[in-house]
């Protein structure tokens, strides 16, 4: 009885669509239930995507993930926590002041910023560990925007432009998280951000150099190669600051070397090191306050080296923010880099420190974080923000509980706002430059993390180099550019020129090396001892490129059919390219079947590659084309332009076989849309259709089954000695069914235990390559 036309076959035929492939030519199995599978709906897949009061509830609670752990919060948290906040607020202090001049700002926007980030981001935060401030790269970046910014706006101060950058960044950030958009980080790979790191603190370490020497007459602001040419002529400009500088500088990594070494010495005292060594910064920026304090408290108006002076108490500069379309159009050529950068450096530190500390971010939820933060930031005097490397990592290692430990670290950011200013007035410049530079070298990727690139893929160190080069050449700015367009024409070069492999059978058994006692008495050789049930058909790579042993002998499943493998999905990129490789085999390793079918020679299209007087050759012993078999493995969906290709590609094939044609068998097929495209575009049927009056019982099919389970299912016959059934033929349905007995494969269809794994509407949609070349092979012994 013919089904029911539904409206979407009515409006399919309106429109001149017609697709009479029978989804009811389905063999009746006896003693399996079969199973027709259903294509999936665009109504589906509405429906999927179609938010639901439910889950707009759980995305506004997911938007302040604090709830979930706030009211478990206890007293060992709040010990860790406190610890963990009052370390990072001791070496925040010093470097938010250091960052600040790197953001040609006065010191106390480095605090503004430090007080706003920490402050806010626990209360978005996925991570316990980050934390969120000024850093040197970020801060780097900031610097170029005010110095362009003020050329063409001199009327308008440096911070009023530090700030509108942060607003519109913030915003733009938000907005990606809200939409949940964090995955786009991904893009950026791992090459590309160490090498942004590694230039960029090349970049950094090159300008402070000149304010560590007190050499004069300097641009810190040009190229970093420039920089290190015109510090290197400027040498006999060095003043008294190379004193405090360069001391500090050794300062800091002798009691980081010490600390280190003591603490393999005495690992007993490790924690007690850590400590000390996370605190050096604090030390030094001490020790040479109270050394300038000493040289300089009679003589304020000419100190004897360039030192702080004056940073306003409290919060001085609070007001809402400047925006306006003067200000934007100033930056706005630097805002995507300042997006990226942000992005970039947050992100990968949260993920790197939640792998170490066994938990996982949310990369659109920490997007929120840093753009609140960035957006809340700047009312009172902040500039742009993101996470510190240096800062987590020690907050880490302090025992750090829960993102709480970030309102300890602004408590004590707001002390030194109130109490500590005077302090600050005689911090040598030279000794906070000491400290940028200590704190960027650590970012430098180490020669052994490039060597590891260089075994991994050879191309991810051309990546890192790119940029690196690029940084020193020229900004930091460009570094970042050439790294994500050099990522990305790596991608696409992958992507589109990626081969697949033609595939062939062996045979092959699972063996376990084991030493046998007597066998060569006294060796320690031992003996490949083969399984006696794990004989199955393996699919290798004819040519052996995947490293395969080239002596394992691989063959043809049978003349004339081909198995290829896609490498990198089956999209409109490279769907081209994949059949070109495959049509090239085709015509290399075949020959047509009927060459009188080609006609006259002016009847030929004039690029047809056949000779002028095409013969019968019968000295050729290749096989006609009957098969192709496709792995679908690595493919996740596909789109139309693939689509269309593989239908030219059918058709140039069917006239290559003419007057037969050529059977298309898909394997692996792991998507319901993959398998609708594939259907429309008439593959996964019988070719060619079956005629009037023909029915399932004139052809054959392999498919394959599986058991339901239970006491007295296959599974457990098989236990008891019997074998399982995987594949079954049709036509010989009864013989293969045979192994097990009528209690074990009952006869009514409503209670048997044998099922088809996949719809028989799609004979030619297989399992795996086991079931398609059976298939293939047995519909040609059928032709």
């Amino acid at each position: 009885m013919a089904a029911t036309p539904t409206i979407k076959d009515r409006l399919a035929k309106a429109v001149g669509y017609e697709s009479d492939y029978p989804d009811d030519d389905v063999p009746s199995i006896s003693n399996a239930d079969p199973f027709i599978e259903r294509e999936p709906t665009v109504g589906e897949f509405l429906a999927e995507i179609a938010p639901t009061l439910d889950g707009v509830g759980r995305y506004i609670y997911s938007l302040f993930p604090f709830i979930h752990w706030i009211g478990k919060y206890n007293v060992i948290w709040l010990i860790g926590d406190l610890v963990a906040g009052i370390t990072v607020g001791a070496v925040v202090v010093p470097q938010s002041m250091a960052y600040a001049q790197l953001a040609q700002l006065p010191v106390e926007y480095g605090l503004y910023t430090s007080f706003m980030g920490v402050l806010i981001y626990w209360f978005f935060a996925t991570s316990k560990d980050i934390t969120i401030g000024p850093v040197a790269v970020m801060s780097s970046v900031t610097g170029d925007v005010v110095l362009r910014a003020k050329a063409q706006l001199p009327d308008v101060e440096g911070h009023v432009i530090a700030s509108a950058l942060a607003i519109i960044a913030g915003a733009i950030i938000v907005f990606l998280g809200l939409v949940r958009l964090g995955w786009i980080v991904e893009f950026i790979s791992l090459p590309a951000i160490c090498s942004f790191m590694t230039g960029s603190a090349v970049n950094i370490i090159a300008g402070q150099v000149p304010k560590l020497m007190g050499i004069t007459g300097v641009n810190t602001r040009d190229a970093p190669f420039l920089v290190i040419i015109n510090s290197l002529k400027n040498l006999p400009t060095t003043q008294l600051d190379a004193a405090l500088g360069l001391t500090s500088l050794l300062m800091l990594y002798a009691i980081r070397f010490f600390c280190t070494f003591m603490s393999k010495k005495q690992p007993q005292r490790a924690r007690t090191y850590f400590f000390l060594s996370t605190l050096r910064t604090v030390f030094v920026i001490l020790l040479y306050t109270a050394i300038s304090a000493g040289v300089n408290l009679h003589h304020k108006k000419t100190p004897s080296f360039s030192i702080i002076k004056d940073v306003p108490r409290g919060f001085q500069h609070a007001a809402v923010p400047q925006v306006n379309s003067r200000i934007i159009k100033a930056f706005l050529p630097d805002l995507p880099a300042s997006v990226i950068v942000l992005l970039i450096e947050h992100i990968s530190i949260s993920k790197s420190f939640g792998r170490i500390n066994n938990y996982v971010i949310d990369p659109s939820q920490e997007l929120v974080a840093i753009g609140v933060s960035n957006l809340l930031g700047p009312f009172l005097g902040a500039y742009p923000a993101t996470g510190s490397f240096s800062r987590t990592a020690i907050k880490s290692k302090a025992g750090v509980r829960t993102p709480f430990a970030g309102v300890i670290t602004a408590v004590v950011v707001l002390l030194a706002l109130y109490a500590l200013t005077a302090v600050f007035y005689y911090i040598p410049n030279a000794a906070l430059a000491a400290v940028i530079i200590h704190a960027v070298g650590d970012v430098v990727t180490p020669p052994k993390v490039i060597f590891q690139f260089w075994r991994v893929s050879p191309l991810e160190v051309i990546i890192f180099l790119a940029g690196v080069l690029t940084t020193v050449f020229s900004t930091i700015e460009n570094g970042i550019y050439v790294t994500i367009a050099v990522s990305f024409a790596v991608l696409v070069w992958r992507l589109f020129l990626s081969k697949g492999r033609m595939l062939g059978v062996a045979r092959i058994r699972t063996a376990r090396a084991d030493r046998k006692a007597g066998f060569k008495s006294g060796a320690e050789d031992a003996f490949a001892e083969e399984s006696s049930e794990s004989s199955r058909v393996g699919f290798l790579p004819l040519d052996h490129a995947d490293g395969s042993n080239p002596r394992v002998v691989v063959q043809s499943p049978h003349p004339g059919i081909f198995i290829y493998r896609f490498a990198e999905g089956f999209n409109y990129p490279n769907a081209s390219h994949y059949l070109n490789h495959l049509t090239e085999v085709i015509f290399k390793e075949t020959r047509r079947t009927d060459p009188s079918l080609l006609g006259k020679i002016g009847d030929r299209p004039w690029n047809d590659p056949a000779p002028r007087h095409q013969k019968l050759n019968e000295d050729d012993s290749r096989p006609t084309l009957k098969a192709i078999i496709l792995d679908f493995s690595s493919v996740n969906n596909v789109d139309v332009s693939s689509a269309q290709t593989l239908i030219d590609v059918r058709n140039q094939l069917d006239r290559y076989a003419a007057p037969n044609t050529v059977d298309w068998h898909f394997a692996n097929i792991e998507n319901r849309w993959t398998k609708r495209a594939l259907a429309a575009a008439g593959f996964g049927y019988r070719t060619p259709k079956p005629g009037p009056g023909e029915g399932a019982g004139h052809w054959k099919t392999i498919f394959s089954i599986a058991d339901l389970g239970g006491d007295d299912s296959a599974a457990r016959a098989a236990e008891l000695g019997d074998k399982t059934v995987g594949e079954v033929d049709v036509e010989n349905a009864g013989s293969d069914i045979s192994r097990f007995s009528d209690k074990d494969v009952p006869r009514n269809p409503g209670s048997a235990r044998l099922v088809a794994v996949q719809g028989l509407n799609r004979p030619y949609f297989h399992f795996d390559l086991q079931e398609a070349v059976e298939a293939a092979v047995t519909n040609v012994q059928r032709t």
